[in-house]
Order: C-alpha cells, then structure tokens, then sequence
C-alpha cells in the first residue's frame, strides 16, 4: 500500500507472532488460585521500564490503589496508556514512575502540561477512539487496524499513525498499530481467587485489553465464591486464563466512583485539582502514598470510616449489582 503520511510520534509495537508467543510460553491456562497483595502484585509483574495500561479513569472504576503502589515502590520509565490523563497521570509523573504517555485525553490543572513542556515527560497524542482501535488490533493478533477519524484532525500529526491510499476505493485510509502491553490494570466489582472478574456497568476495552497484555492484574471490591461464575457465565467480564493476579482491595478506586458501590469524593478530587508545582505534589505523595504503607491503612489514617459510609450512602444504588 501507497503511504501517504505518517505521524511523529514514538510507538510501542510488538510483532503479533512475538506476543503471540510470549502468551503460550508464560500464560498459564489452568485454574490456579492467584490471591495475593498489592505489594506482591507490583513488585512481582511490574517491572521498570514497562508499558502500562489501566481500564478507565482516577473518576470512575479507576485502578487507584494499585496506581499509588506504584509510586510506593518508585517504579521508574514507565510508559502509560491513558486515554483519560486525570489525576493518575500527573500523580505517576510527580513520583519520578512514567517518562512517556499515550493520550487520548490531555486535562485536569496545569500540572502535567508543565511537565510536558520542560521535557520532564513526553507526551504521544491519540485520540480516545484510536487508543481503543490499537487495543482492538492487539487482542486480535494483527498488525494494525484501519479507521477514519483520525483523517483531518491535527492529532493525527502527533500520533504513530499512518495514513495509506485504499486498496479498494483509492481513497487515504488511517492506519493505526496494534498495542500490546506489558501490564494491564482493572478494578473490578467481583472477582474470585482464579481471576474471573465482572464489571457491571460501562467499562472501555477491559476484555480487549486483558487479551492484548501480557500480564493483567485485577483489583476487586468484592471476592465471590467460584460457584457463581459458573452459575451465571454472561456475568463473567475477563476470564481467569487472562489474569496473573486478583487483589482484593475494597474502595479500590477512591477517590473515584465504583457504580452501584460508593460515590466520588469532591473533596479529594479538589485537592488533587489543585495541585500545579512540585512542591504541592510532593506534599501530597508525601501524606496520601509515601506515609502510608498499605492501602488498608491509607482508607484508615487518610479516608476514615464516615467518609467512606457517606460515599456509600451516596451511591444510587447501595446493594451493588446482583
């Protein structure tokens, strides 16, 4: 095919038969139970250097405790997929953990953006949609996949896309390389000791990304008995032979919002809004990551137990989805 332009940006790529290979030389496929804690999570499958992917947003079913034990343990030149660049993101640039970023969204305060200009992190840019197609392409196992929203945009200028003439209608078509990453991140609502996890609501690509990655850690508001995934299998999100790790960390994605489970905390948000210097990150990574050493006492020294009931009570629907 006719390439007609490509974009600037840095890709990560892993041939379809490298990763394919990968999976059948370390991916186990009998159910073995794979409960343990976040520090054992990240410090055994989170290495230095890797390409990160986490499902959602520092607002909504967001990985946040796992993303904080990260910066606990200074992982160092991470390279992150976000398609939504909260709070997550600027918290991993302000612990020294992620030198690049896939973005499909750029927001929330100053703080990033000053990072991004004085070189301190580079920055990649997508669009949501794209992010998602890389992730399509990698859970299929081919090379690339073609779109056309990318066509027009100035995105596309700073993004690793190519654009190619059509082989059946002449026209330019985008092109978009498939994405596999080293580690996805996922909070979940339920999940058991194999790894079989539900999400109840709207998710991104949790499936699609589990299928792409090397190695999936799931975090869990809830442990359920195996029996009931095999009751009610059309509930089962991600299937076991996926995942590496389930973490049961209730209130994982505080300060966000689980669906059905507990509300957002403003307050919090605000505070990380707030933060635009180096000075104010490090204060905050000093009382809310580094001054704690688990999550169970970050809920307890730095939430409490009010709080966390008032979220709940918030929550529209308090039961959780059954």
């Amino acid at each position: 095919m006719e390439t007609l332009f490509q974009g600037r940006a840095d890709v990560h790529f892993i041939h379809p038969d490298d990763f394919r290979a990968w999976v059948q030389a370390h991916k186990r496929r009998e159910p073995v139970e794979k409960l343990m804690s976040e520090q054992e999570a990240i410090a055994s499958l989170v290495q230095d250097g890797d390409y990160l992917d986490y499902d959602f947003s520092s607002l909504t079913r967001g990985p946040q405790a796992l993303i904080r034990e990260i910066i606990r343990q200074r992982k160092r030149d991470l390279w992150i997929c976000a398609e939504f660049t909260l709070h997550d993101s600027p918290l991993l640039v302000g612990g020294g953990c992620v030198s690049r970023i896939d973005v499909g969204f750029l927001g929330y305060g100053n703080y990033i953006g000053r990072m991004v200009a004085e070189g301190r992190v580079k920055v990649f840019e997508w669009t949501n949609g794209a992010l998602a197609f890389r992730m399509l392409a990698g859970a299929r196992g081919i090379p690339f996949i073609p779109m056309r929203n990318l066509l027009g945009t100035d995105s596309l200028k700073y993004s690793g896309a190519r654009v190619v003439r059509d082989p059946f209608t002449g026209d330019p078509v985008c092109l978009v390389p498939a994405l596999n990453p080293d580690v996805f991140l996922v909070h979940v609502h339920q999940a058991d000791l194999f790894g079989n996890a539900r999400i109840f609501g709207t998710n991104l690509f949790a499936l699609e990304a589990a299928m792409a990655s090397k190695k999936v850690i799931v975090s869990t508001e809830e442990i359920v008995d195996p029996l009931e995934f095999r009751k009610e299998p059309s509930k089962t999100t991600i299937p076991y032979f996926l995942v590496d790790a389930v973490v049961h960390l209730p209130f994982g994605a505080y300060p966000g919002v689980v669906p059905g489970r507990y509300e957002l905390d403003l307050e919090h948000v605000d505070r990380l809004n707030r933060i635009q210097t180096d000075a104010e990150m490090r204060a905050y990574l000093e009382e809310y990551v580094y001054g704690v050493e688990t999550h169970e006492e970050f809920l307890e020294k730095k939430v409490g137990w009010r709080r966390l009931k008032e979220l709940i009570r918030r929550a529209s629907i308090k039961e959780g989805y059954q």
